[in-house]
């Protein structure tokens, strides 16, 4: 869960169903490239769209499969395996999400896909806002964020413990 502060426009994302969630300023499109999202998460827009603006923001948001999540983050942070999020500043405000790693992290965890996949929104809408976790204290600030705002919209805590 790293931003990757740049990459080049046209970056292999493939296209797919796009809806504007315009009019409220916090997001721009949502693109669905990797259809089995919407059989993972009902109303997978929707769910995306809440997140994000509860979050203050996050750009883009595409929904992707792991294959694309994986070459970007070679491509762009020099590590050939999936991730479960992939945040962009340049050349405009991105997050990449890969749907099986997502899926199996939700199931893991045992939490609803829907659920984890509005954590992994905030989490890097959080990311384009500055926020990061690299060091304890930021770690902790930004797992605190990420709590209250996903309180806001009825997830549950992840990282509450039992």
């Amino acid at each position: 869960m790293e931003p990757a502060s740049s990459r080049p426009a046209q970056a292999g994302i493939p296209s797919g169903d796009n809806k504007r969630h315009e009019g409220d300023g916090a997001i721009g499109d949502v693109i669905v490239a990797e259809p089995a999202w919407r059989r993972l998460v009902p109303k997978v827009e929707a769910v995306v769209a809440r997140a994000a603006r509860a979050a203050g923001g996050a750009g883009t948001i595409v929904l992707a499969a792991d294959r694309t999540v994986r070459r970007l983050n070679a491509r762009h942070r020099g590590r050939d395996k999936p991730t479960n999020v992939l945040t962009y500043e340049l050349p405009a405000p991105e997050v990449i999400l890969a749907l099986g790693v997502v899926a199996r992290e939700a199931a893991a965890a045992s939490r609803r896909p829907a659920h984890h996949l509005a954590h992994l929104v905030v989490h890097g809408a959080l990311h384009l806002q500055g926020h990061d976790h690299h060091h304890p204290g930021e770690a902790r600030r930004m797992e605190m964020a990420e709590a209250r705002i996903l309180h806001r919209i009825g997830v549950p805590n992840p990282w509450r413990r039992g």
